[in-house]
């Protein structure tokens, strides 16, 4: 106790160079925390628009199929398994016939994916009711990248040209009747979604998909032959990954951060010793051990942990919480990168960040207190007590 006492005078005795140190620990540990909330609220809101619109609780694909393969969609279809036609007229799946096409916007020649969706679905939330229209047209429904990309609106007419499975080509005036705003881009930029029934007529490819959405009630997957089942997990790993990769270099920062706050107590503990060589020397004259002069030391640089997180607890946290609850805006320009972010992004915090962002400060605040006061045990007490160094 007595050692608290003398450690809590010494810090206040240090006036502006005290608070000096305070101030960067606690921007350091607010800005570790404020990066690690971002990047989870990224993770967070991502992944649910994604597993809402696009992944649900997981999708049986074609063996031939692959989304980073365009030329694989020729082959990418097959009869959907009687199991899972079972499962989507109880509405636990939905399949999704893709087939590779052409467009027209303004006599330019594009490329494009057709998608077929049953209009009556409920596993994905992508309005296909609206593909529910007239049988003489050929409804579309496209989101908000491709309605700006393309100068696309409601009521617009668009050539789409297609091949069948005998490898025809055909070529059908569809009618934009909805553009739907969706934070996903993968099922928005370059994709028309039609009526899955149309489309297989159009194809020639009757009760043929090439992925089956699944549903998130969905708890037992069983195998069929000529279809590989792909999890959540799976689905949203590019996501995960780019996450990832943001908090690896992110770390750089709160090295640098860290590496100013330790260098910034290491300086102080050193010099403190310097300057109180005659304290140090009394205090081992009045019986004090030399093991009890470095944790006097050592508890000095931990006050300024302390100090620094009750700083950031007050002043930097209500920031931080007040960001998670607003959002912070993101720039139009970001809808371009590929993954599914809103136009606020909303920051997440726990408990269990905020503490353990708190229990690596204080410990690197000890270990970087602590060193410094090695020097005491090479001091004879009648030499510090002169004011000389051993």
């Amino acid at each position: 106790m007595l050692g608290v006492k003398l450690a809590y005078r010494n810090i206040k005795e240090a006036g502006l160079r005290t608070w000096l140190n305070v101030a960067v620990l606690a921007l350091t540990f607010t800005v570790m925390v404020g990066f690690q909330g971002l990047y989870s609220g990224m993770l967070a809101q991502s992944s649910r628009a994604m597993i809402d619109d696009e992944v649900a609780g997981g999708q049986y694909w074609h063996e031939n199929y692959d989304p980073l393969d365009g030329l694989s969609l020729e082959e990418s279809h097959g009869k959907i398994p009687e199991g899972l036609t079972e499962m989507a007229k109880q509405k636990k799946a939905t399949p999704i016939l893709i087939r590779q096409a052409t467009i027209y916007p303004a006599g330019r020649m594009q490329t494009a994916q057709l998608k077929g969706i049953e209009p009556s679905q409920t596993i994905l939330n992508i309005p296909s009711n609206s593909l529910a229209s007239a049988e003489d047209e050929l409804p579309v429904l496209i989101g908000k990248r491709m309605a700006k990309s393309k100068n696309f609106h409601i009521g617009d007419y668009v050539t789409i040209r297609w091949r069948d499975m005998h490898g025809t080509f055909d070529a059908v005036e569809g009618k934009i009747v909805h553009v739907m705003n969706t934070q996903v881009p993968s099922i928005d930029s370059g994709n028309l979604w039609v009526p899955l029934e149309k489309l297989q007529k159009m194809t020639v490819m009757e009760n043929e998909a090439t992925i089956v959405v699944i549903s998130q009630d969905v708890s037992e997957y069983n195998s069929y032959a000529g279809w590989q089942f792909k999890n959540q997990a799976f689905l949203i790993r590019d996501l995960t990954e780019m996450i990832k990769s943001k908090r690896i270099s992110s770390s750089i920062i709160f090295i640098i951060l860290l590496f100013l706050g330790m260098l910034a107590i290491f300086d102080t503990q050193v010099l403190s010793i310097f300057r109180r060589r005659k304290e140090i020397g009394t205090l081992m004259a009045l019986g004090m051990t030399r093991i009890q002069v470095i944790s006097l030391f050592t508890i000095e640089g931990m006050f300024h942990g302390v100090l620094a997180l009750c700083v950031a607890l007050v002043f930097g946290m209500p920031l931080l919480f007040l960001l998670s609850a607003k959002g912070i805006a993101i720039p139009k320009v970001t809808e371009g990168y590929g993954y599914a972010l809103s136009d606020r992004l909303f920051p997440v915090y726990s408990a269990g960040l905020v503490l353990g962002t708190a229990i690596l400060v204080m410990i690197i605040v000890t270990i970087v207190s602590f060193l410094p006061t090695r020097e005491i045990a090479k001091l004879k007490p009648t030499e510090a007590l002169k004011g000389k160094i051993s």
